[in-house]
């Protein structure tokens, strides 16, 4: 994989868009196809919108997002979002039964949920005081 580019933004919500259209721009430049674009669109959303609301709980603090790029087969790339907020596994938490109608579903989890089934991979690790997520797309 190529030299990451990175981005540290402070972890607000309207942030969302401008970490979006970083990661958007290193997806043109290897060719990535619009429908994997939206997938890691989506996952963005999910994934920042996480930091952005629980890592610093009512302080504020910033996030990176690194994004790693191969375009020679097998292409991919792989988005890395890390804070220094409150330790925090989203992959421990259980998926949702998508079998229960709307009304009976535990409230929130589908986001993770979605992002676990969209990407090709997904991994998590707390280090060096950073929550570290690591989320890989096959192009």
């Amino acid at each position: 994989m190529g030299d990451p580019k990175q981005i540290t933004v402070d972890a607000t919500i309207d942030n969302v868009a401008t970490v979006t259209d970083f990661v958007n721009e290193e997806l043109e430049k290897l060719g990535c196809s619009m429908k994997a674009q939206m997938q890691i669109d989506v996952a963005i959303d999910e994934l920042f919108g996480n930091i952005a609301h629980y890592a610093y709980g009512s302080g504020s603090g910033t996030a990176t997002v690194e994004v790693h790029g191969r375009k020679e087969e097998p292409a991919q790339v792989m988005v890395t979002f890390k804070d220094q907020g409150v330790p925090y596994n989203p992959l421990e938490k259980d998926d949702p039964d998508v079998t229960l109608s709307a009304e009976e579903r535990q409230i929130g989890g589908l986001g993770i949920f979605l992002v676990k089934k969209t990407m090709d991979d997904i991994s998590y690790e707390y280090r060096d005081g950073k929550n570290i997520l690591t989320i890989k797309k096959n192009l």
